[in-house]
């Protein structure tokens, strides 16, 4: 089994990557839903989170408001720092167990991990390749404020609050731009799941 990291900042088009990955016959396994997974209803990591930041971060459900926590910790990085300290382990625990569960069943598979913060968790390091989507920083501002309906200022706030794209790309191996559309981006990605197949 080769394990891959599949990462990149926000409103780059990780998702598309990750996606055409899939079709190309890949496993692979979204951070963003585990880290929703680990942190729902009734779970740990809800109950540290409000031990944390009070019962104002849940819904009237009773589960998380992730608005609300993201307008708390995009604000502060100390209280980011924080979150990431709860989640992350509870993340990094539950792709382990996904990966030993898929080299059960295709030891010469490509299993990927999509993970936005890879690096900057220090996740990165657990695979033997890295793949980083990235597009021009212009086109990235553009996405997120049409994607999440977010005023510039807040856009602003995300894009900083993440490492720096030039900085995240030094640690790939290989690279997918997306900043010309989703046909130079899947043409890119076969090209890297190529790559990929012919080390497995």
């Amino acid at each position: 089994m080769l394990e891959v990291g599949l990462t990149g900042s926000i409103a780059v088009g990780k998702t598309f990557v990750a996606d055409t990955l899939r079709e190309l016959g890949c496993h692979v396994l979204d951070a963003d839903q585990t880290s929703r997974d680990v942190v729902a209803k009734n779970t740990d990591g809800l109950a540290e989170i409000v031990r944390e930041f009070g019962t104002d971060v849940l819904a009237a459900d009773g589960g998380l408001d992730r608005k609300r926590l993201g307008l708390i910790v995009f604000a502060d990085e100390t209280k980011r720092k924080l979150l990431n300290s709860i989640v992350h382990p509870k993340v990094i625990e539950a792709q382990d167990a996904w990966i030993g569960q898929r080299v059960a069943d295709d030891p010469d598979g490509i299993a990927v991990i999509d993970a936005a913060l890879m690096i900057e968790s220090g996740g990165y390091r657990r695979f033997a390749k890295i793949i980083v989507v990235w597009c021009e920083s212009t086109i990235q501002f553009d996405r997120l404020v049409a994607r999440d309906g977010l005023n510039p200022a807040e856009a602003r706030m995300r894009i900083a609050a993440q490492m720096p794209q030039e900085e995240k790309k030094s640690y790939s191996d290989y690279l997918v731009d997306t900043s010309l559309g989703f046909a130079e981006a899947r043409r890119q990605t076969e090209a890297v799941f190529a790559q990929l197949k012919g080390i497995c």
